[in-house]
């Protein structure tokens, strides 16, 4: 950043923190279990560490242990179904165009560390006039992204020096996947897209093909987008006959 301002800097940092605490814990939580898995699965150190700071998505960083284990490996799948597991990043995305339109040199920084947590934090409080904007914004993004790799360190320190039976270490993406969901469930009133999402993923399940996740994606975003259009139109339908 030029002319950076350090002691307003500091101040963002400062008020920023306390803000992060909650991810602090979520994140070293679920950092150290990855880099953990990963070191328990014979990866080097340097590999997981290099994910959480070239990655930086959980659940992207946990499917991928098992896609580089995979016989079969295949790069374009790969590449598909991290574009399909972050799909919901270009909400995120589109719903911040306005926040960071003026963020200069750190806007880059600012849209690769974008994730759930911080997104939340950003979204729900109103920065107060005596702070500055873009130092508050890249204080929780900087943050945040600490905190994700000093929890990868920490699992894949915690990796080699505890050595004992993995088997069945591989149900913690599973249980990742699932916490989410429960929250998302427990956070939600309306839970029509939840329930879309399990009905149309059963029937591909049924199917037993390695393309499984993308597939259900695909149908996923198919019936929700066929219920908009069914709405809108509806709505439509309705509004010419309140005209008329």
């Amino acid at each position: 950043m030029k002319n950076i301002n350090k002691e307003e800097l500091l101040h963002a940092f400062k008020f920023a923190f306390p803000l992060t605490i909650p991810v602090l814990i979520g994140y070293l939580f679920l950092g150290l279990a990855y880099g953990f898995y990963m070191v328990a699965k014979g990866f080097h150190t340097g590999l997981a560490l290099f994910m959480s700071l070239f990655t930086y998505s959980g659940g992207l960083q946990y499917l991928a242990v098992s896609l580089f284990m995979s016989a079969d490996f295949n790069p374009l799948y790969a590449f598909v179904l991290g574009l399909t597991v972050n799909s919901r990043m270009a909400f995120y995305g589109i719903s911040m165009l306005s926040k960071y339109r003026r963020m200069g040199i750190v806007k880059p920084f600012l849209i690769f560390t974008l994730s759930d947590e911080t997104f939340s934090i950003l979204c729900s409080l109103r920065v107060p006039q005596h702070l500055n904007k873009k130092y508050f914004y890249f204080a929780v993004s900087f943050i945040n992204y600490v905190y994700w790799f000093i929890g990868t360190l920490l699992g894949c320190l915690l990796g080699e020096i505890i050595k004992f039976d993995t088997t069945g270490l591989d149900f913690v993406l599973t249980a990742l996947f699932l916490v989410i969901f429960l929250d998302q469930w427990m956070d939600n009133k309306d839970h029509r897209a939840a329930i879309i999402g399990v009905l149309c993923s059963l029937p591909i399940l049924v199917l037993k093909t390695n393309s499984s996740i993308i597939l259900s994606m695909i149908l996923i975003l198919v019936v929700i987008t066929l219920l908009f259009v069914l709405k809108e139109h509806n709505n439509l339908e309705y509004e010419e006959d309140d005209e008329q």
